[in-house]
């Protein structure tokens, strides 16, 4: 008996379903052997799509038929189950020139051999021409499909983390189980406390559930949790619910751009960071010696200076001088108080008119797009005008909600009570300072300044906000130390609105 091969494809689990089955296939095929008298040697069975080139039991088949010179047949539904691209096609040409190979087309009726007639070879190139075209005419409307429904709001693709696909409803919506662990990595990475590495080991710990570390990147980058998406190089507004709000996705970018991102030392010095040398605005570093005394020096990235070394109990002791030169008199922090709390209503009737406003603007905007959409339907503009109309707008309406949701954040009593408490700080903080030890010193310090510079004597603060406002006032006549008992308390001034003017 003559060796035969069977070849059998579907393009996808689905197709299979539709009745395009692998065994209906295998069934047809060695029936057909038996009644023609073949051997059938080895089946190959293929579970993708047949558009491009690359098959891996395709392949195998073509190796064997290469290689057996006691196999030259080959047993097929249609041709189109085959091969659907050219590269294949002329691959099984040279193996029927070369190697007298032998393809049955079994549902067409047809044997393509070397010497079949030209008329069969002729109608065999038609069919490959169909199905070539087929599926690239299949592949064009699947995106136009996609695209269509991306514009609509609804993303073409599979829901990323947090999400799932409704297969009845053709829609994402939110993972119940997966949301809430979506919204404490976002929250956990905008902290700064974590680089990706150490985010993924608390994410297992905290919620036993292990994410790939790019993928956890892709996840605190991606757009699709604040509403938008991406799709073939255009921004998209949304129709699912956002899990991120913008102002929380902003802060983890921003720590993705070093702006919050915490610098990871292998000793945890308590004033590191904090001290620039005065002589050539070098950092001052640490230096640990014999394993337990910690000098502070010039870094020396501009070459030798005179900065001498400092030991840290020096340096704890003169920085701790610093906190003394912030104090706001009892009466002065009230007046300031008392003066935020009675603006509050004001000031949240003016936030309301600027939200009535954007809302307003963001409407108008979204009509326009709606408009825009319309008109690229009808055919009354380009596809390239359209492209980039969309982009355009789809960058002034993140704006417009990056705006809206900065305002969505009333001023409230909490507010007042922050400003009461960062006043406690200034009239306490040098006493807090020496009561603590020197990583709790550091920290307490690091809240107030932001760096300081020094000559190994002297020392010049740059204060956090509003501790700068508080120094500034704390030196003139009024603000020059604790209060004078004789002198009783000093009368407020129209410079105390610039402190409250910050806290609004």
């Amino acid at each position: 008996m003559q060796s035969a091969v069977i070849y059998a494809r579907v393009s996808s689990r689905e197709q299979e379903r539709e009745g395009y089955s692998i065994p209906a296939q295998r069934k047809l095929l060695n029936e057909y052997a038996r009644v023609r008298g073949f051997r059938v040697q080895q089946e190959f069975i293929d579970v993708e799509s047949a558009k491009n080139p690359g098959r891996k039991e395709f392949g195998k088949m073509l190796r064997l038929l290469a290689s057996d010179p006691e196999c030259r047949t080959v047993l097929v539904e249609k041709t189109d189950r085959l091969y659907r691209n050219r590269t294949d096609s002329i691959a099984f040409e040279e193996l029927i020139e070369n190697r007298n190979v032998e393809v049955h087309l079994v549902k067409e009726g047809r044997v393509i051999a070397k010497d079949s007639r030209s008329q069969d070879k002729f109608m065999h190139d038609i069919h490959v021409a169909v199905a070539k075209h087929y599926s690239e005419n299949l592949r064009e409307e699947v995106k136009k499909g996609m695209r269509e429904k991306a514009e609509q709001g609804l993303y073409p693709g599979r829901a990323p983390f947090g999400y799932k696909n409704n297969s009845a409803t053709r829609s994402i919506e939110v993972d119940a189980q997966r949301a809430p662990i979506l919204s404490k990595i976002f929250e956990m990475y905008a902290s700064g406390q974590y680089s990706l590495t150490t985010l993924r080991e608390a994410v297992v710990k905290e919620c036993a559930i292990r994410i790939n570390r790019s993928y956890l990147e892709n996840i605190l980058k991606n757009p699709f949790y604040i509403g938008r998406f991406v799709w073939q190089d255009i921004e998209y507004k949304g129709t699912h619910q956002p899990l991120v709000s913008l102002e929380l996705f902003q802060r983890v970018q921003d720590t993705f751009a070093g702006r919050n991102k915490p610098k990871y030392r292998k000793h945890n010095f308590a004033f590191a960071g904090l001290l620039t040398c005065a002589h050539d605005g070098c950092t001052v570093t640490t230096e640990l010696q014999k394993g337990k005394y910690v000098y502070y020096r010039c870094s020396h990235g501009r070459g030798r200076c005179s900065l001498p070394y400092m030991r840290e109990q020096y340096v704890s002791e003169h920085l701790g001088e610093l906190l003394k030169q912030i104090y706001v008199p009892e009466t002065i922090a009230r007046t300031i108080v008392d003066s935020l709390s009675s603006d509050l209503n004001r000031a949240n009737a003016k936030r309301q008119e600027q939200i009535a406003g954007l809302k307003q603007r963001l409407a108008a905007l979204r009509a326009h797009m709606d408009t825009l959409y319309e008109d690229k339907q009808d055919g009354k503009i380009t596809e390239e005008f359209w492209t980039r109309k969309q982009a355009e707008y789809s960058d002034q309406e993140r704006s417009l909600e990056t705006a809206l949701s900065s305002l969505n954040t009333p001023i409230t009593p909490e507010r007042v009570l922050t400003v009461q408490r960062i006043f406690e700080l200034a009239n306490k903080a040098h006493f807090l300072y020496v009561t603590r030890n020197l990583a709790e010193r550091g920290q307490l310090l690091k809240s107030v300044l932001l760096n300081c510079a020094t000559d190994g004597v002297n020392l010049w603060p740059t204060y956090r906000t509003p501790f700068d406002l508080i120094f500034r006032r704390a030196k003139n006549e009024e603000w020059s130390g604790r209060p004078d008992l004789n002198r009783g308390p000093p009368a407020p001034k129209a410079e105390h609105v610039v402190l409250t003017c910050w806290f609004a």
